[in-house]
């Protein structure tokens, strides 16, 4: 790492000069450009070569583990892991079936609530601070979205929704039931999303 950044900069600098700043002897520098290439890094780079083509042949779609065993089938012996590292220095990934969810699209016009816990998620007492937290969960039937309300004194769920759609009223409805478990009066409660402030 410390030879590729020398590299990046020596032209700007000269080597000396950043060796000293980096407080590397020129010398390490020198000797590392003198090595010959590792096994490990010959073969890395060969294997990319197969793993680009191979990805490329089947449209681009496979993942680790089609790739995996597309490298064996062509008699290349090489671990899962390996191929992830490669794919990853390449930049290439396979295509994930289904549609993407995003359970949030934030307006950065619109005004945040202030922190009012200032990330400090503890409690003394029951009943003093709720988080929520939004989630989804893939089904064969679709996307169902959850609302848990919990109690951070004693980490219970204190309310919770289910629905397939992420309205305003699922995480409303998740409220009046804890309000409904824990009682008509919450004197001194603070509500808090985990993922907002």
């Amino acid at each position: 790492m410390i030879v590729e950044f020398i590299d990046e900069h020596r032209d700007a600098h000269g080597v000396e000069p950043i060796c000293t700043v980096l407080q590397v002897a020129p010398s390490t520098y020198y000797s590392a450009k003198a090595r010959p290439a590792s096994a490990r890094s010959v073969r890395d780079v060969a294997l990319m070569a197969v793993i680009v083509t191979l990805w490329q042949a089947n449209y681009r779609v496979y993942g680790v583990r089609k790739l995996w065993k597309a490298l064996a089938r062509s008699g290349e012996s090489v671990g899962r892991d390996q191929v992830a590292r490669l794919m990853g220095e390449l930049g290439i990934e396979g295509v994930r079936r289904g549609r993407t969810v995003r359970t949030t699209r934030p307006d950065e016009r619109a005004s945040r609530p202030a922190d009012l816990v200032e990330r400090r998620f503890v409690a003394a007492r029951p009943n003093q601070l709720w988080v929520t937290d939004l989630t989804y969960v893939a089904t064969w039937a679709g996307t169902a979205y959850v609302c848990f309300i919990v109690d951070v004194f004693s980490r219970t769920i204190v309310g919770w929704r289910a629905a397939t759609n992420m309205a305003t009223t699922m995480v409303l409805d998740a409220l009046e039931m804890a309000r409904w478990a824990r009682g008509a009066r919450l004197e001194g409660l603070t509500g808090k999303s985990p993922g907002v402030g």
